[in-house]
Order: C-alpha cells, then sequence, then structure tokens
C-alpha cells in the first residue's frame, strides 16, 4: 500500500509541476530539489509544496505537516525494508524476532 501512496504523490507532484507554477515557487525556479523530492520524497516535497503555497512560506506551524511527512516517507522507505529483512531471515530459518521459535 505505501508504493501506491508513493506513486500517486509521485503523480500529484509532477502534474502540479508541469500544469502550475507553484513547484517553481516553492523552491524559486530552481529544479534539483523538486527532482530529487519526486524521486526519494515524494509525499514530503508534495505537503512542502501545498504548505507554502497555502501559507506564502514554509513557516511556524507549516513545519509540522512537513515533519509529519517526513516521517510518512520514511516510514514508507523502512516498511520494506524491513519485510525484506524478514523474508530473508525466513529463507536463512533464523527467527525474525529475538526469542521467537
Amino acid at each position: 500500500m505505501a508504493w501506491f501512496v508513493s506513486i500517486l504523490a509521485r503523480l500529484a507532484l509532477l502534474f502540479i509541476w508541469f500544469l502550475t507554477p507553484l513547484v517553481d515557487r516553492a523552491f524559486h525556479g530552481g529544479w534539483l530539489l523538486p527532482l530529487l523530492g519526486i524521486i526519494f520524497l515524494p509525499i514530503t516535497t508534495l505537503v512542502y509544496v501545498l504548505v507554502y503555497y497555502i501559507s506564502g512560506g514554509v513557516t511556524g506551524w507549516g513545519w509540522l505537516w512537513v515533519i509529519l511527512a517526513l516521517l510518512l516517507d520514511l516510514g514508507a522507505h523502512s516498511y520494506n525494508a524491513s519485510s525484506a529483512a524478514r523474508a530473508r531471515s525466513r529463507r536463512a530459518g533464523i527467527p525474525s524476532q529475538p526469542g521467537s521459535v
């Protein structure tokens, strides 16, 4: 499910970038940070652009939303890593949790 959300966030960010000037305003015309955001942290980048649009800048409580989006992105990445580690340990016959059989 996390991959679906990140794909939707990437698509939404691409549409916003190509159809509106919001991404250019939020990143002051730069293209490298939005591109890296699309690749690595799409939800964080999308929320940053939306908060910048709504409040005219990211200050105060706006950073709370950006940090929450960052935690959501990091959680989506860590879920994939932990499920891969569990699958490797099952194949090797090692219990995934200490003390479990």
